[in-house]
Order: C-alpha cells, then sequence, then structure tokens
C-alpha cells in the first residue's frame, strides 16, 4: 500500500495494480521491473519517468492523462450503466464484417443528408 506522501501517480499505479489483481511482481515481470522497484515508485515521492508512465499506461490499457490525474481536472464520468450509443457500438462491433460496413454505409449516409440540410 502506497504511503500516504506518495505521488499520486504511484497512489494511482498500486490502485490499478490492484483492481487487476497483481501482486508487485507480476506487474513488475510486465513492465520490466523488479518487484522492489515496483514498491519504489508505489511509495515513493518522487516524479517518474515519461518512458515509465507510458509502459504503465500501456499495460493497464488507459490513458497517460488516468495515470497522471491529481483530482484537478475535470469531473469523470461515475461509474453506470453504458450510454445507448456505446451499447450500439458494442453490438457493431459483434456483427460480421459484412453486416458492419452495411451498417456503417448506412450511418454515413444519414449522417451526410444531416449535414448537407444544415449548410443550407
Amino acid at each position: 500500500m502506497p504511503r500516504p506522501d506518495a505521488h499520486p501517480f504511484g497512489k494511482r499505479m498500486a490502485a490499478l495494480r490492484q483492481e487487476h489483481g497483481l501482486s508487485q511482481a507480476e506487474f513488475g515481470r510486465r513492465v520490466g521491473l523488479s518487484r522492489g522497484m515496483v514498491a519504489y515508485y508505489e511509495s515513493c515521492a518522487k516524479n517518474p519517468t515519461l518512458e515509465f508512465i507510458e509502459k504503465v499506461a500501456a499495460a493497464f490499457d488507459v490513458p497517460l492523462g488516468e495515470l497522471l490525474d491529481q483530482g484537478t481536472g475535470p469531473a469523470r464520468r461515475k461509474p453506470g450503466p453504458s450510454s445507448r450509443l456505446q451499447q450500439l457500438t458494442d453490438e457493431l462491433s459483434r456483427l460480421p464484417k459484412n453486416k458492419q460496413r452495411v451498417v456503417v454505409e448506412m450511418l454515413e449516409g444519414f449522417l451526410h443528408q444531416q449535414t448537407a440540410g444544415s449548410s443550407s
């Protein structure tokens, strides 16, 4: 567990590691560090290198900003049900490619029609 005075990056990294059910050693193997170095980054007040931040972001598949957020930026979206658009996008991604193409063409035609109608 990170110290209360740990760098916000270290706190966030530790939280993500725990959310993914990884030990410090397991996570260290993913990013090419020893368990001790993972513990150091989680509890140290020093700033990590950009290269390391990028490795951590890639390991957890999160944007860099999420790792660096110190609570001063815009409010994050609260967890909850996906928006209808996201649900439809997920459904579309599960369709065969030929059917995806048909839906995308219909959507593009509709959107083109809407933008052409608004410019007149």
